[in-house]
Order: structure tokens, then C-alpha cells, then sequence
């Protein structure tokens, strides 16, 4: 599953919720099943290479596992289930794009991880069944917390989005007592934040559109968020003011690992990575298997015109800590604590996105149709969608 890895098998069926996520799953597939065997979507086109169904939609959800994408099924406010259209290129588990009737809203489903995300979305946005150049694309999922930045179920919307594990890895205990961690920056000898990377992929940094992630945190604000009261509890164990509060709609910068790293020597590591790759502006808070993957599709498809990616939006809810409190090991933290919070963190997905759904369409004219046009750079490391990057300290990277 998403970020929580094996950690969740043991949590979630201490509490039920991995029979849940396989009843909806299996129900969604169940339903869609002939759909999916004669490569025609419900409303009878066959979604070829070469159809178009001329589907324009206002905002694109992305969900990366069966439980995320079920918020949003059999919901008051607008059913996705209406028009289920199978992509070339999507995931074998999730082969297909979900809309509403009219085309407005669509749901996909990446798959977890980097290489399923980048897949799905290039799939997505190279395809001719949609049109997708006004579209928002609203990244919605779980994560892990930094207790330093937020509590469990809290709602955090990055500007900043960086690929943590692209460094040298070293297990600790093969370096000397000097090093804090075994990651290292690529074309350096030492741990961020010493040193910039001399090489770098390009990859490593996303920024999104800072003027929408404030629309995007002021119509999130208005939700009523879910908490628990065992996880209310056990978040009193930490020292950190941030962790103690209850669920909230935050600022809050992501890391991309397809490694579920866990501790607080690697949680350092991958803030000092964040602090050094961002000069400084961005904050690590969540913690994720997606994002750059799915940012960097969409740059990417920016590139060729089919988006813009000046519309995109990276939502993540806390689902557990990225590391234990005093007293506890990471190891006992991770497989064994049950009341982090995955419960109400998967509730504010929809809770929080709905409202940024229903204030895009609200207020589509006025604000959305035209762009929300950013006051800060947007883009990767590179520059490749015009402007000079407002972190790195070299203006013209290109790959080593």
C-alpha cells in the first residue's frame, strides 16, 4: 500500500481496514469488469488509440492505491463512476479513468510508487480520449508527518516537492562515527546540507504554482476534518507542539522516496536534502512515493502543450508519524503502533478535497478557467518551462 508498506498490513488489520480497502476495490473492479474486458468505457465508446471522446475536464483527482480512489466513489456531491473509460498505459490494477457524466471531474489511479505514477500519468496526459489543457490536477493521498510540521490527520499542500532517495546510499554502520547518515548528495562526500549535488537528474525538484496552493489551503480550510481519539492520545507523546494539535490545513512541503524510510536519523536526512535542494525555502512535512514522478510527467507533458502544469495542486493527509516518539524505536513504532492516525487521514482526503473540488467548479469563470498565475517560479531545476529557478545555484543546469 501507499507509504505505509508492510507497516500497514499490521496496522490496518488490527483495525479492519485492509478488508475494507479490498471490498472496495474488488466492488469498483467488479462493476467495471465488462468495461474493462471489451476495452469500452460505459457510455459505449471504445477507447482506442485513435478515439476521442472530447472529455474536457475542470479537475483531475489523482489517487495512488484502491483505498484513496475509494473516497471518492458512491459520494453525494458528483459520481465518477458515471463514465469509466479505459486508458492504454494505465496500471493493470487500475486500468481506468473515472468521470462524471458531463465530463467535469475525473479520477485516476496510479499505482504506488514512482515508476507506476509516472506511467499512468504520462498515459494520461499523452492520451487522445482527453483534453486536458485547462485541467486542475488535484494530487490527493496519504502520507507520513513530520511531528516537527503537523499532526496525524493533518492536510498539508506542498509548493515544493523533492525526490529525497536520488543521493548515495551508504548503510550507517559501514561509515565512521563522524556521519550522521548514510545519504550522501550525488558528485559529493558529504551529508546535506554541506553541499549542492554536482550531478543532478533533474528530477530532484518540483515547484508548483504558489498563488493556487493558497486558494487551494483557503477552500481546504473550511472542511470539518476527521480525527480519532486514540490517535488524539498518543499524540501527546511528542515533544513537538506541532504534533500534539489536532488535525489542520497546512503549508507543508513533500518528499518523494519509493524507500519507506523511517527514524529520526533518516527523517533528518531527508530535511537536510530538502532544506539543501530548495535553498532553503522548502520544508520537509510529508512524506510520499509519488510526487516528483507525478510532477514530472506532467512538466514533461507541459512541455508538449498538453497541460499546464501551472495547474497543479499536491494534497497530502498525515497518516502516521516519520518517527517514533521518546521512549519507543523506530522498529517497535513502525510495525506495531496502531493509532497514528490512518483512519481520519484517509477521511480528510475527501473531506479537504471536496472543497477544493467544489470551489473549482464554483468559481470556474471569475478564477480557474483562465489560471491562477503564480508569483513565484514554477517548474524543475532545469528551467524547462521558461524563467530562472529560484533554487540550485547554478541558472543553467543541464545533466552532468
Amino acid at each position: 500500500m501507499h507509504f505505509l508498506g508492510a507497516a500497514v498490513s499490521a496496522v490496518l488489520a488490527v483495525r479492519g481496514v485492509v478488508a475494507l480497502a479490498v471490498a472496495n476495490t474488488t466492488a469498483t473492479n467488479s462493476a467495471i469488469a465488462d468495461d474493462t474486458t471489451a476495452n469500452t468505457s460505459s457510455d459505449g465508446l471504445v477507447a482506442s488509440s485513435t478515439a476521442s471522446y472530447g472529455i474536457k475536464p475542470k479537475v483531475v483527482i489523482i489517487s495512488h492505491f484502491g483505498l484513496e480512489a475509494s473516497v471518492w466513489y458512491g459520494i453525494k456531491d458528483f459520481d465518477v463512476l458515471a463514465r469509466n473509460i479505459t486508458v492504454p498505459g494505465f496500471s493493470p490494477r487500475y486500468p481506468q479513468a473515472h468521470c462524471t457524466l458531463n465530463g467535469e471531474i475525473c479520477q485516476v489511479t496510479t499505482g504506488e510508487a514512482e515508476i507506476n505514477a509516472a506511467s499512468t500519468i504520462s498515459a494520461l496526459a499523452l492520451s487522445p480520449l482527453f483534453d486536458l489543457t485547462t485541467s486542475y490536477f488535484l494530487v490527493a493521498g496519504i502520507a507520513g508527518i513530520n511531528p516537527q510540521r503537523g499532526s496525524t490527520g493533518s492536510v498539508g499542500f506542498a509548493r515544493f516537492a523533492v525526490q529525497v532517495a536520488q543521493q548515495y546510499e551508504f548503510d550507517i554502520r559501514d561509515l565512521g562515527d563522524n556521519f550522521t547518515t548514510g545519504y550522501i548528495p550525488y558528485g559529493t562526500q558529504v551529508p546535506a546540507p554541506a553541499q549542492y549535488p554536482t550531478n543532478v537528474y533533474g528530477t530532484e525538484v518540483f515547484e508548483v504554482n504558489a498563488s493556487l496552493q493558497k486558494l487551494a489551503i483557503a477552500l481546504a480550510s473550511k472542511a470539518k476534518l476527521s480525527d480519532d481519539p486514540a490517535a488524539a492520545a498518543y499524540r501527546q507523546k511528542y515533544q513537538f507542539a506541532a504534533a500534539k494539535k489536532a488535525p489542520s490545513v497546512l503549508a507543508c512541503d513533500v518528499s518523494t522516496s519509493d524507500n519507506y524510510f523511517h527514524g529520526k536519523i533518516l527523517g533528518d536526512a531527508a530535511a537536510n536534502f530538502t532544506t539543501l535542494m530548495t535553498d532553503g525555502k522548502g520544508v520537509y512535512c510529508t512524506t510520499a512515493q509519488e510526487d516528483n514522478a507525478t510532477l514530472g510527467a506532467l512538466l514533461r507533458a507541459a512541455k508538449a502543450k498538453k497541460v499546464d502544469f501551472k495547474r497543479a495542486i499536491v494534497m497530502r493527509t498525515g497518516a502516521a508519524f516519520d518517527r517514533p516518539p521518546p521512549g519507543e524505536s523506530a522498529f517497535q513504532h513502525l510495525f506495531y503502533t496502531d493509532v497514528d492516525g490512518f483512519g481520519p487521514s484517509v477521511d480528510n482526503i475527501y473531506l479537504a478535497g471536496i472543497q477544493v473540488v467544489k470551489g473549482i467548479l464554483r468559481d470556474w469563470a471569475p478564477t480557474y478557467k483562465a489560471g491562477v498565475q503564480p508569483t513565484n517560479y514554477v517548474g524543475d531545476i532545469f528551467g524547462s518551462l521558461g524563467g530562472v529557478p529560484d533554487f540550485g545555484p547554478y541558472p543553467n543546469f543541464g545533466e552532468a
